[in-house]
């Protein structure tokens, strides 16, 4: 299946251009097949080690695209091992969230192409249905990208500290299931310590801003009163955890945490002194809630049409006030479509999120600044690795030579031989192994008028300028 990702409108990185194996238009593509490549960062040029992070988020894709792209977090161990036998890859995490789903990947230089048609073939979706929404970041960035998402610097709520956590968990299971090595190990690593930096050396989170907190800010600006309201929590996750700490501070007296397990619940309703019931009782109390706000990792709605009529006639009519936090969606979008419903999805979240962010966007551009600077280390730290077999080598060249005349000192020494003249030959020996081979280069780099080897030697071996 062929897929293209062509660059949506309004998308940073419009002067770059698709190259090597992948389709024509892909976004962000700077891959030539069968050979390594670099990018320019000042005076430095970059092995990139066929680095890449590609996928969708809020910004490139509608919701009802992203809740075709998400993988099930069950699914996750199974996915990571397909796509590391058959897509192409060495290396692989995947980070799939409500708001974006992004793969992370080594890519063998067999094939460039492989990964990308193995994410449209796994969720079934046609190129035509999934290739204005794809970004592709190659190497360096891909770090900076990943740098950027932990940091909370493209997240529907720039500085929201929620991604950083799912990312960790992303990471951990991608490492359990064995489709990390050493350059993604090392990445993530480097991406944990840069968000731990930014928000320790900025004012990125100041304000208490994420999507959690935008649907309680949201409940607010309808209910005069929200104190008073009764609020139906789904889920017990990480987001409901955040919601309900928040509903708490506004002063919410009574809340209702309904999950599949029940000792999840009641964790959670012990945040802001609720109840706690299971997901099959919910129907049953939904009647009761003036807010409900939903966040599961449900792959079907959970929360129907027919549910929702019902408790509207116990209610007579009283509206109720929805938000699905969820990907993929948790209530009917048919819902919608009731009198005295206010349903809201994240996607609507948008309209809400723009309040106090002028500080963390002024936080953001020294956070820009401590990413850049980062992402030149790590790609210094990767451009060392090209060095790693060439100094394996000499070591084993060396020790191959040191293994060799010793054994010949000690066969020398049994047979009774003057110890100093041993000695004094195993240095003379050894002198003479190490420097013939550079000895030899260097009288060919003269006849050959070759200044920069004789200059990297007078470098490499620490003999000073030459006079």
């Amino acid at each position: 299946m062929a897929c293209c990702a062509q660059k949506p409108a309004g998308t940073e990185g419009a002067n770059r251009r698709c190259a090597g194996n992948w389709p024509a238009g892909c976004l962000y593509l700077d891959l030539v097949p069968d050979q390594d490549y670099f990018v320019q960062s000042g005076n430095v040029a970059e092995p990139m080690h066929r680095l890449v992070a590609f996928g969708l988020n809020h910004r490139t894709a509608p919701l009802s695209v992203r809740e075709e792209a998400a993988f099930a977090p069950e699914h996750l161990p199974e996915a990571l091992h397909d796509l590391t036998r058959h897509g192409g890859v060495s290396e692989a995490a995947i980070l799939s969230t409500c708001n974006r789903t992004e793969l992370y990947c080594q890519i063998d230089k067999s094939d460039n192409n492989r990964a990308l048609d193995w994410f449209c073939e796994y969720h079934k979706l046609p190129a035509a249905t999934i290739r204005s929404h794809l970004y592709v970041h190659p190497g360096s960035s891909a770090v900076k990208h990943a740098f950027r998402v932990a940091s909370g610097l493209d997240s529907m709520v720039l500085g929201e500290p929620q991604i950083l956590g799912q990312m960790k968990e992303a990471f951990a299971l991608a490492h359990r299931a064995g489709a990390t090595g050493k350059i993604l190990n090392r990445m993530f690593q480097q991406t944990f310590a840069v968000a731990k930096q930014v928000r320790t050396d900025t004012a990125i989170g100041v304000s208490a801003v994420s999507v959690a907190y935008a649907a309680v800010s949201l409940a607010r600006r309808i209910f005069n009163r929200l104190s008073e309201q009764t609020v139906l929590l789904i889920g017990a996750g990480e987001t409901i955890e955040l919601v309900a700490r928040h509903l708490r501070e506004q002063g919410v007296k009574h809340m209702i945490v309904a999950n599949r397990t029940l000792e999840r619940a009641q964790a959670v309703a012990g945040l802001g002194g609720g109840e706690a019931i299971t997901l099959a009782e919910m129907p049953e109390r939904l009647s009761e809630a003036d807010i409900v706000i939903s966040s599961t990792a449900s792959q079907l709605p959970i929360l129907g049409k027919g549910a929702v009529e019902r408790a509207l006639r116990i209610r007579k009519h009283r509206p109720i006030f929805m938000v699905d936090i969820a990907v993929p969606r948790d209530i009917e979008p048919e819902v919608s479509k009731l009198d005295d419903v206010y349903l809201y999805t994240v996607d609507d979240l948008q309209q809400v999120v723009q309040e106090n962010l002028q500080s963390r966007q002024e936080a953001a551009k020294e956070a820009e600044k401590i990413i850049d600077l980062q992402v030149v280390g790590f790609m210094q730290w990767v451009k060392s690795l090209d060095s790693v077999p060439t100094i394996r080598a000499l070591r084993e060249n060396a020790e191959m030579v040191r293994e060799a005349e010793l054994r010949r000192a000690q066969q020398r020494l049994a047979q009774g031989d003057d110890p100093d003249r041993i000695l004094a030959h195993l240095a003379r020996a050894l002198t003479n192994k190490f420097t013939h081979a550079p000895t030899s280069a260097l009288r060919q780099a003269d006849h050959e008028g070759n200044a920069d080897l004789l200059h990297a030697a007078r470098k490499l071996f620490n003999l000073g300028d030459d006079d």
